[in-house]
């Protein structure tokens, strides 16, 4: 049973449902105000975890060195990125830029690691890559007036942001790799990257620059929004990701976990009451189909 490729499914069904959660809470915080609570409350549950059941057994200088980086291109600069992102496009397209990062990773996991991919997996990584495209940058269908499909401002400028965080998720994948492929727990991963990106948020919005501070301060639900969001998101999907990590190449995890503009489309429909058009479900019949061959490579 392929356990290490489901685990990456699994985090992109979890990245599928925050997209949604997150997005007015992001507009409400801004990027950095909301990535830093986020966060932060990640941290903390993330901690809890990890002493509550006895899992930090220590960590190796080199072990932590490249999960702090990891933490600070993934997440710290990926994530806050990808919430520019989000505010500006909306999580349906923001969500297919970020899925560039899967044949990002894939190149970079040959060049750096030299993980060489047979040819339906290769095949499976275009075809998942080009369905996500289709679904998500096709027209909207009738959801095309919904809050969740307004743009704010350029579409390039929005988009160079998408691309960025794109290419930081996968670089932070590639450097956790080897970590990961010894064996460290997922969990303990997880708190050191969150940790180090906690701490990158803090002394970035501790400047005096206006463009980082947080546009308001958080409203009850905005709370409860953000703390749901980080446990679905960053809790289960980031430590699914990391666990992928252990057995999985970085291309083929990264292509499943960037399936999640595909999953959230069923998603779009139930809470917005419209369908998505027939070029979003023909991209994510493709998108099935080239997962189906990274499954069965």
């Amino acid at each position: 049973m392929p356990v290490h490729e489901l685990a990456a499914l699994g985090a992109a069904a979890c990245w599928a449902i925050t997209g949604i959660l997150s997005q007015s809470a992001a507009q409400a915080l801004g990027p950095f105000g909301f990535n830093r609570l986020r966060q932060a409350m990640v941290a903390v549950m993330l901690a809890a975890i990890v002493i509550a059941t006895g899992r930090w057994q220590g960590i190796s200088a080199e072990d932590l060195w490249r999960l702090s980086l990891s933490g600070v291109i993934g997440i710290f600069l990926g994530d806050t990125l990808l919430y520019v992102a989000l505010i500006r496009l909306g999580p349906r397209r923001s969500g297919a830029l970020f899925a560039l990062n899967a044949p990002m990773a894939a190149l970079m996991g040959w060049l750096a690691l030299g993980e060489e991919l047979s040819l339906p997996a290769v095949l499976g990584v275009a075809l998942s890559t080009a369905g996500v495209a289709m679904a998500v940058l096709g027209r909207a269908g009738r959801s095309g007036g919904h809050r969740f499909e307004a743009v704010q401002g350029s579409v390039w400028i929005a988009s160079g942001f998408g691309l960025m965080a794109a290419a930081g998720q996968a670089l932070g994948s590639l450097i956790a790799r080897p970590v990961m492929a010894a064996g460290f727990d997922p969990y303990v991963a997880s708190l050191v990257r969150v940790g180090v990106a906690v701490a990158c948020l803090i002394l970035l919005m501790a400047l005096p620059l206006r463009a980082v501070q947080p546009l308001g301060r958080p409203t009850p639900r905005v709370m409860v929004l953000t703390a749901l969001s980080g446990l679905i998101a960053m809790v289960t999907g980031m430590t699914l990701l990391m666990f992928a990590l252990q057995g999985g190449k970085v291309g083929i995890v990264s292509t499943l976990s960037a399936l999640s503009p595909v999953l959230i489309l069923p998603v779009l429909w139930a809470m917005t009451g419209a369908r998505p058009s027939a070029t979003s479900w023909a991209g994510a019949l493709i998108a099935v189909a080239g997962m189906a061959l990274l499954f069965l490579r």
